[in-house]
């Protein structure tokens, strides 16, 4: 055994223990807030309709955006529903060849389920697979500031993921 080494005696290195986990580090990534993600996101500009205009006007801009789901836009600014892709395969089915002209207003879901920029996306993950939706508009001040899909919410964690393995794996190698 090298002279250097000395093994620690009882209760000599209590104080001077460190930990590479802890409850802080076990569940920072729980604290991830959607405003994070927003900030993150691509993205920024969001699309939206109002209760006037037509289902052709609205699947036009899902269409031409890629995206499934628009939140309704009332004249002040606020929130009045959400339509989604859902909603429009919903009333093609009940109107075949009569859905396109349809006010949106009359096929909007009008109880939305809505976050804060200041919520967790733990949170709003739970919400949104409880609910099994799959989109969510952030509210701020009773305005229409953002939306979180399921998919933003995995291609964030997947991407914290890639960069936690990465920093281990720069710790490790040194």
């Amino acid at each position: 055994m090298p002279a250097s080494f000395q093994a620690p005696k009882r209760k000599s290195a209590d104080d001077k223990r460190t930990v590479s986990q802890s409850i802080e580090s076990n569940t920072s990534k729980d604290s991830t807030t959607v405003a994070t993600l927003l900030k993150a996101k691509e993205a920024r500009t969001i699309y939206h309709v109002t209760p006037e205009n037509t289902i052709s006007d609205a699947v036009a801009i899902l269409s031409e955006h890629k995206i499934g789901a628009l939140p309704v836009v009332a004249g002040d600014g606020s929130l009045a529903g959400i339509l989604s892709e859902r909603d429009i395969v919903r009333k093609l089915a009940q109107t075949p060849g009569q859905t396109l002209p349809q006010s949106v207003e009359e096929n909007m879901t009008r109880a939305v389920e809505t976050c804060t920029a200041d919520d967790r996306l733990v949170s709003v993950l739970r919400r949104m697979t409880d609910g099994k939706f799959r989109h969510m508009p952030v509210v701020t001040d009773g305005k229409v500031t953002g939306m979180v899909t399921i998919g933003d919410v995995v291609q964030f964690r997947l991407r914290e993921l890639e960069h936690e393995a990465l920093q281990l794996k720069q710790m490790i190698v040194g």
